[in-house]
């Protein structure tokens, strides 16, 4: 893509477990990554995106939807987690245990 001084080039991605949304696109200089995201049409396509509940970012590091964009970032939203990582590590370590024990059923 072809951008001129007044425009930028940016990305947006958001990824499921067996899909993703990647586009890459020109936005006006001074657009924020609300209107980026708006821009890039991913909530027509993945109506469960709530910008109000879900975080997002830039290159893997968290910013807020007013933060201004600079040409080549990649604005990523984030998935809600469904189960925090230490009750996850926490629920597995259990079973391990309940499966090595002899005297479970």
């Amino acid at each position: 893509m072809e951008h001129t001084t007044e425009h930028i080039e940016v990305e947006v991605a958001y990824a499921l477990p067996h899909r993703q949304f990647i586009k890459r696109f020109d936005v006006p200089i001074g657009t924020t990554i609300e209107q980026a995201i708006t821009l890039s049409g991913i909530k027509d396509i993945f109506t469960e995106i709530d910008l109000e509940i879900q975080k997002s970012g830039i290159f893997g590091k968290l910013a807020k939807l007013e933060t201004i964009l600079q040409n080549g970032d990649r604005i990523e939203i984030y998935r809600p987690l469904l189960l925090d990582p230490k009750e996850k590590r926490r629920k597995r370590l259990e079973e391990k245990i309940a499966k090595q024990n002899p005297f479970n059923n």
